[in-house]
């Protein structure tokens, strides 16, 4: 039996750069990258070396014998992605960026933390023939972005992979500055004095809106928040939802509303064992909670969320989950996500047991209340079922219907779309269709909210491409200041940000902190400790 990718694969692709035999598919190279759920191992070619066991950063690739109950289906998932392509698209030749020998030292600003921002600094460091020095730029006085704030607490795997990006983050030719805002601290003038480039990493911190009565009602919240919330951002610590009913909602069924729903199920004894904030234990442990309904516009076939995190939805302790409606699949991969969602159908939910229920052909038409929400009324999809709208008695309705960027002041922004208009990484004025010299995109904020924490590697490795060839170009401009004068200069207009050191003191506390009750941290969430901890002083609360 050949080595098996599981659920935590990130699709970082690292492991398809060390397969000696080309068995690990499909490459960032080949057209079903993109929208492939994760990455599968040719049950046939593998010769169960293990080198991308070593190279994969979340521990998702288990040899035969590590192969447990839990990961067993992924063995037939892995198979059957060879039996609806066998034959992968050829790769191309990669293209190299013709480098001058006289160009002196690249100077770029990332702004963000996240994994666009720690890949694209990977791709910049990998790149010996130009000397590249890089400032850091992270609004909250932590890095990791998504990782930190987005990844459910219960996927611990997968926050491993920030290992690499931090490593990249502490090479003597980068500078990280946290607790520092764009448009507060500094200008994006400013950025452009001091850099030939200035790269735009920043995600995506806006939310789109259902569009239906009664939506801004106290417990109409958006699950980007609550994610937020439960994960410790400073920003959202502070937050209060009402878990006293017992149904909450969800409106969407990607992989961000099964987080919410498996977060919202679980026995607080699991939770326990992860990083989730204290504050979000609490509140969930009073929980009242008992049913979930993840709603979906579409069928089946169409849902938004992966078939691993429907396996490990399926999997929770304690809880049934139940479903709709399944659908006749027409490949392999299909048939297992169809066998899955078929035993869910065929599920009754378990007495005293937690449900999470998907619903399918359902839209939301109008949250009920009076102040506060009391139920969610939607519409049916289903030309079959003689009904046409059904009333669903909640007090907790989450949106999930997608992320959208921010726009940044002086930089083009798709309004329509919630990202930064770009030519391969490269921002272009949509008024002109013209490049806006020096400035740049990466990750969601440039292609939307898409794929997982390894699709960015691609993103930002093609955005470093257009940096470099632009810089080789001729065609950014010479900053007129250096690395010094621009930590001068920072040091002038915010002396309170916090360095890789400050980080550093932060995670040895945390860490700390949480070995003292058998977690594997607590985190901070409070901004101004945060600031206290990483400047090295004494935090009094009050």
């Amino acid at each position: 039996m050949a080595h098996v990718v599981t659920q935590p694969c990130c699709k970082d692709a690292g492991c398809v750069a060390v397969c000696p035999v080309d068995c690990i598919h499909p490459t960032p190279a080949e057209r079903l990258f993109r929208p492939s759920e994760m990455l599968y191992i040719d049950p046939e070619a593998c010769i169960d070396c293990g080198a991308c066991m070593d190279e994969c950063p979340v521990d998702a690739i288990v040899p035969p014998e590590d192969i447990t109950p839990e990961t067993r289906p992924f063995v037939e998932i892995n198979a059957a992605y060879y039996q609806d392509d066998p034959v992968p698209s050829p790769q191309p030749e990669p293209q190299l960026v013709e480098v001058g020998e006289t160009q002196g030292v690249l100077r770029v600003a990332v702004v963000g933390s996240g994994p666009s921002a720690g890949y694209l600094v990977e791709a910049l460091l990998a790149e010996r023939r130009v000397p590249v020095e890089i400032s850091i730029l992270e609004k909250l006085p932590v890095p990791g972005g998504l990782v930190r704030f987005g990844v459910a607490p219960d996927h611990r795997s997968t926050k491993e992979i920030t290992a690499g990006f931090l490593r990249a983050m502490g090479r003597k030719n980068v500078d990280v500055f946290l607790d520092v805002e764009v448009g507060k601290h500094v200008t994006h003038e400013d950025l452009l004095q001091h850099h030939h480039a200035v790269v735009y990493a920043s995600g995506t911190s806006g939310d789109r809106a259902m569009d239906v009565p009664g939506e801004g009602m106290r417990g109409s919240v958006s699950a980007r928040e609550f994610v937020a919330w439960y994960n410790g951002h400073p920003d959202y610590a502070d937050r209060k939802f009402d878990l006293s009913c017992e149904r909450a909602m969800i409106v969407g069924n990607g992989n961000v509303a099964l987080d919410v729903a498996r977060i919202l199920s679980s026995d607080v004894s699991r939770l326990r064992k992860t990083d989730i904030a204290a504050h979000a234990l609490e509140s969930l442990a009073a929980s009242r909670i008992r049913e979930v309904v993840v709603l979906g516009r579409r069928g089946p076939e169409h849902a938004a969320f992966s078939t691993p995190e429907l396996l490990g939805l399926t999997e929770l302790p304690g809880v049934t989950v139940t479903a709709s409606h399944s659908f006749t699949a027409s490949t392999a991969l299909a048939r297992i996500r169809a066998d899955v969602l078929a035993g869910c159908v065929a599920q009754s939910p378990a007495e005293g047991a937690r449900r999470i229920h998907l619903q399918f052909l359902r839209s939301p038409v109008e949250v009920l209340g009076s102040g506060r929400v009391e139920g969610l009324r939607v519409a049916v999809n289903d030309p079959g079922s003689g009904t046409s709208v059904e009333d669903f008695p909640t007090g907790l309705v989450l949106r999930s219907i997608g992320f959208r960027g921010m726009p940044v002041r002086a930089v083009p922004f798709d309004d329509e779309h919630g990202t930064i208009p770009h030519r391969a990484g490269a921002v272009v004025d949509p008024r002109t269709d013209t490049p806006v010299p020096g400035v740049y995109t990466a990750g969601w904020i440039k292609r939307g909210p898409s794929g997982v924490i390894g699709s960015n590697r691609p993103c930002s490795a093609e955005t470093a491409t257009s940096i470099f060839s632009d810089f080789t170009a001729g065609k950014l401009t010479e900053p007129r200041g250096d690395r010094v004068s621009f930590s001068e200069f920072l040091l002038a207009a915010h002396p309170e940000h916090i360095d890789l050191h400050g980080w550093r003191r932060i995670d040895a506390q945390e860490k700390s902190a949480g070995r003292a009750v058998g977690r594997p941290r607590l985190k901070v969430v409070d901004r101004d400790e945060l600031v206290a901890v990483g400047r090295g002083r004494t935090f009094a609360a009050g």
